[in-house]
């Protein structure tokens, strides 16, 4: 209980400042309905309740069940053992993703259908699949991060050559969205299995880069998948937005269908675990409740915590984003970086990653420094996602391309363990506070501004978020590297 009591307080501190924020907005520049602000209250309570019970399961069951799964995959010591088993671990895990879901179901909406949102999961689940595998085989091979991600994003950059405008958003959003509340533990455990089991002196940078090699995946998939079917000018549309009526009533509304998806979420996990633990981890009665309570918490955190975003968050990021575009367009861009700044506290990824990198480095890279570097980056993200949307003549690639390319020239200067923070990190920012709150914001502005495309302008924030940390966090390797010189003298 003293646990849980903990995290709640930890939380509370990352998700009161967003909160704030919406408050101000609506006093001041953009006020909403009293219904809505209080539903907004209300799922901001739902949020932090959630998301201190789902952080407190996620390590009791789901960390564990990655980690032995890990060394359970590295003792194969078969190549394509370990890739075949990471595609099925990797795809199983991302086409129950929550982030993912709610992501393709608004590209089906702003593609009025051509794309439709079942096609956007598979192929993207795919995609992270064969990342997984990949990355899992780089660890026993002992392949360096710099190089592997050099020549990942060197075919992306050439695909999307070949790649119209509007699935380079999509792709790279999609990239954000699947490393969520469930992949992103799991994925990080896994690897850190891996890692453990195959020990040496890497063991330390071998522990990270699992999510960022994920994230890489949609992006080439999406890619792939537009090339082959021709899809191109695709025209979108602001889908109709309809306010939810009474303060409770949308929570009901919410709550049964949240958790049903939920129970769809886990499932994948909860069966894989006792098919494993029948036949390879054998765990003792105590450690398998242990990890079955875990699931279960996790399962009441995650339900709680989406069903405060979609029937709280969303509809205010939405509503404020439209009322700004109208009346106060020149502010977007620094409303987009508060946003942005206090956004990424929130995420439930980014406290299980931020936690790994300081039990994994015994606190010498401490939580809090992680946590400033990315609030700095997202907050630069957000608030050039809206310059974006406000001048037709930027584009995406505008920012991308030379962001990459930034992040990838710096892999061969920092220490190799920022290497693998750095595009981990750019996976787990981009979690369910950025793909509903952030995206409607984004969504809002784009619809209220006649020159902006929300099949093109509207996307890509989550493509931003997920690209800067990865220069952010390897901007603070420079500084490490330069304090442990100093400190060597």
């Amino acid at each position: 209980m003293d646990i849980i009591l903990k995290q709640l307080k930890e939380v509370s501190f990352s998700v009161l400042p967003i909160t704030f924020l919406v408050i101000i907005l609506n006093f001041t520049i953009v006020p909403v309905e009293t219904e809505m602000l209080l539903r907004f209250l209300i799922g901001a309570l739902l949020v932090i309740l959630g998301l201190g019970i789902f952080l407190f399961g996620a390590n009791l069951g789901v960390v564990p069940i990655g980690n032995h799964m890990g060394e359970t995959i590295a003792r194969t010591n078969k190549y394509y053992w370990v890739g075949i088993l990471g595609f099925i671990l990797g795809f199983l895990i991302t086409i129950a993703e929550p982030d993912l879901q709610i992501l393709a179901h608004q590209v089906r909406i702003a593609s009025g259908g051509v794309v439709s949102n079942v096609l956007i999961l598979v192929v993207v689940s795919v995609g992270v699949g064969i990342m997984v595998g990949i990355g899992l085989i780089r660890i026993i091979h002992g392949t360096p991060l710099n190089i592997m991600f050099t020549s990942v994003y060197a075919i992306i950059f050439l695909l999307g050559l070949k790649t119209s405008e509007e699935f380079l958003a999509i792709s790279v959003d999609a990239s954000g969205a699947t490393t969520g509340a469930m992949t992103t533990p799991f994925i990080l455990a896994l690897g850190y299995g891996v890692s453990q089991l195959k020990g040496g002196k890497t063991v330390e940078e071998d522990s990270f880069g699992m999510v960022g090699l994920a994230s890489a995946g949609p992006i080439f998939a999406i890619m792939i998948m537009s090339i082959i079917k021709r899809l191109t000018n695709i025209q979108g549309t602001a889908d109709a937005f309809v306010a939810n009526v009474g303060i409770i009533r949308p929570y009901l509304n919410e709550f049964p269908k949240i958790a049903k998806e939920s129970v769809f979420t886990l499932t994948p996990i909860l069966v894989l675990f006792l098919i494993f633990n029948k036949f390879r981890f054998k765990l003792t009665k105590k450690n398998r409740n242990n990890i079955l309570k875990g699931l279960l918490y996790t399962y009441i955190g995650l339900t709680l915590f989406l069903v405060g975003v979609n029937a709280g968050f969303m509809e205010v990021g939405r509503v404020m984003g439209e009322g700004i575009a109208l009346s106060h367009p020149i502010l977007l861009p620094v409303i987009g970086f508060l946003m942005g700044m206090v956004v990424v506290l929130a995420e439930p990824a980014v406290y299980v990653l931020t936690q790994q990198v300081e039990d994994v480095t015994s606190g010498y890279i401490k939580r809090k420094v992680i946590l400033i570097a990315l609030s700095a980056g997202i907050a630069l993200a957000v608030s050039m996602s809206m310059l974006r949307i406000m001048i037709p003549s930027l584009k995406l690639w505008h920012f991308l391309l030379p962001g990459f390319a930034l992040a990838a020239l710096m892999s061969y200067a920092v220490p190799p363990i920022f290497v693998g923070i750095a595009y981990d990190s750019g996976g787990v920012a981009s979690g369910p506070m950025t793909a509903t709150f952030v995206l409607a914001f984004a969504q809002g502005a784009a619809g209220a501004i006649p020159t902006a495309n929300v099949m093109v302008d509207g996307f890509g924030v989550i493509a931003m978020v997920a690209m800067t940390p990865l220069v952010a966090i390897q901007l603070l390797g420079f500084i490490f590297k330069i304090k442990s010189k100093k400190e060597s003298y």
